[in-house]
């Protein structure tokens, strides 16, 4: 269900005091807004990390905005020494997917996109094979052939950053099995999101359902985190694991992981998508 387009968010992260529900919601009320959802975290009962996400209308407000914005910074967010982020339901994220040869992640995200599931624009699909070009263009999307050799790498990762431009808000790596270099990384904190066919931290790097296979596993899952310099370290926004047997090897374990992979990649691009994902360290709070 989507949010209408009067639809605005706000994200807060500060130290935990009393009286910062308080003011943030007086100050709303002051400018008109009507708080449709609140919902708030704290680390410790005293001396704790707090933690709001808040979605508010927009139509009755006695200011523009800019102003609004330049209003909370000054009356409230000084005062509390927050680390604060404003959205609008009106103004689309721009979206663009990365991937390899695998199509599962990428299908399930332009499949959601095109029903409306998916608040955003789908900008563009890169990918350093051509084998998808035929599927992505059934959606309409361009579709960009990044090849990346041994000795092309840096020149394929400033292509890439060229194709993405500056007004990309969200990169998704569905299934894209290159590792990006610290400075492409640098260019989108905690906007590049990975799915990793493992339930981390357990197999990560390469072949997960092999190194599952071997381990005989009971369950086998996928993880959905932002990607960091470390290779599958950074903040995990979503799990989910599925039931397997002795009688699995390790295709059918891949098999039935994909539809892990599908509902976890889609489940947390949504999550970030509706700004209800908070970054502190390295783990989020997630408002859902």
């Amino acid at each position: 269900m989507y949010a209408p387009t009067t639809t605005a968010r706000l994200l807060i992260q500060c130290p935990d005091q009393a009286g910062i529900v308080a003011s943030v919601s007086n100050f709303f009320f002051n400018h008109g807004a009507n708080i449709t959802m609140l919902d708030q975290h704290s680390t410790d009962p005293e001396g704790g990390k707090f933690f709001l996400r808040l979605e508010f209308q927009t139509p009755h407000l006695d200011v523009s905005q800019d102003r609004l914005e330049q209003i909370f910074a000054q009356r409230v967010a000084s005062l509390y020494s927050m680390t604060w982020h404003f959205s609008y339901a009106a103004k689309k994220k721009r979206m663009a997917i990365m991937v390899s040869r695998l199509d599962h992640a990428m299908l399930e995200l332009l499949w959601r996109w095109q029903r409306q599931q998916l608040h955003c624009d789908v900008t563009q699909v890169i990918s350093n094979h051509n084998n998808l070009a035929a599927s992505v263009a059934e959606f309409d999307v361009p579709f960009h052939h990044v090849p990346v050799g041994h000795d092309s790498r840096e020149a394929a990762e400033q292509k890439i950053l060229d194709l993405l431009g500056s007004d990309t808000d969200v990169v998704v790596l569905a299934r894209y099995m290159q590792i990006l270099s610290n400075e492409f990384v640098a260019a989108f904190p905690n906007r590049i999101i990975n799915i990793h066919h493992s339930f981390l931290p357990a197999f990560v790097g390469a072949n997960p359902y092999v190194q599952a296979y071997d381990r005989g596993v009971k369950l086998i899952g996928a993880t959905a985190h932002y990607v960091t310099n470390e290779l599958d370290q950074g903040p995990i926004i979503e799990q989910a694991v599925k039931r397997v047997t002795h009688r699995d090897d390790a295709f059918s374990l891949k098999e039935k992981g994909r539809d892990v992979e599908r509902a976890v990649l889609a489940q947390a691009v949504q999550w970030h998508l509706e700004d209800r994902v908070l970054v502190h360290d390295n783990k989020t709070v997630v408002f859902v």
